[in-house]
């Protein structure tokens, strides 16, 4: 059975910096590379290879929020905040080519102060970088068409999950006697209510509001799923559960990974149609 009542959007979520912690939104607008300021800015090493989560937890006590004109504002405990206008080629930026697993993209350097406040926090040194132009990147054409399109995200515009999967995964978890964990470690840019647990593994494309979306693939999970997203600690879960119940493959599964078809903006309470061939 596809779902278990009405489906509906129940939060929605951007990550400015990739690996920062998220901002909680009511709405967003849907782009062609994914939800509008989402992953847009990525802290890289002196060569260009970006960092996360995985080698680097503490970046999830990173805040990152974007402030009057599109600046980006930097907080976490001790230093003090950072405000750092957006760099764009067409303004004078230094552009430098960065790597994101297999891609490799141009993108604006943030500037000194930026690439001396991540340094600070992190103790070694690394740059801050923007894509100004996210239209730079596109996703892998095994899963894509050759207009689709990605931010800094690992490989796709937007990850959908599903709370009745993470009420599931939570059940697994109690009985074997750990702790449930809370969606954030999953990182999702669209998260709904409603669904039976894992009724999104058979889904190809839906619509929420205005915005319609294919369903390119699951998406195999990382260590980062083990990290407190509010202390930046590691543990084993829920990526061991995991590994014992939803691996495929070499994967192991939660969520699905969207591409837009149809931009648009959509809000918390949106429904969520699943559609067929035929609509």
């Amino acid at each position: 059975m596809d779902a278990a009542g009405p489906v509906t959007v129940a939060s929605i979520h951007i990550y400015p910096v990739k690996a920062a912690r998220a901002v909680d939104l009511a709405e967003a607008e849907v782009e062609r590379c994914g939800l509008a300021g989402d992953r847009r800015w990525l802290v890289v090493e002196p060569d260009g290879r970006f960092i996360t989560q995985r080698t680097e937890p503490t970046l999830a006590l990173v805040g990152a929020r974007y402030v009057t004109g599109g600046s980006l504002h930097l907080s976490t405990g001790g230093q003090p905040p950072l405000t750092v206008p957006a760099p764009a080629e067409d303004r004078g930026a230094e552009m430098l080519w960065v790597n994101v697993w297999r891609s490799k993209v141009r993108a604006a350097a943030a500037g000194d102060q930026a690439d001396a406040w991540f340094s600070r926090f992190l103790g070694r040194p690394v740059r801050l970088v923007h894509l100004d132009d996210p239209a730079r990147r596109q996703v892998d054409p095994e899963f894509a068409g050759p207009g689709d399109r990605v931010s800094f995200a690992d490989g796709y515009p937007l990850l959908l999950t599903a709370l009745g999967s993470l009420d599931a995964l939570g059940r697994w978890l109690i009985e074997d006697g750990q702790p449930a964990v809370p969606m954030t470690r999953f990182r999702p840019g669209v998260v709904v209510a409603g669904t039976a647990p894992w009724a999104e593994d058979g889904w190809r494309r839906i619509q929420i509001g205005p915005a319609t979306f294919r369903v390119a693939k699951p998406c195999g999970r990382c260590v980062v799923t083990t990290i407190d997203q509010q202390t930046g600690q590691r543990g084993r879960q829920p990526l061991a559960m995991l590994g014992r119940r939803r691996r495929f493959g070499q994967q192991l599964v939660f969520g699905q990974n969207l591409i837009p078809d149809v931009t648009g903006t959509i809000r918390i309470g949106d429904p969520v149609r699943i559609l067929h061939p035929e609509d």
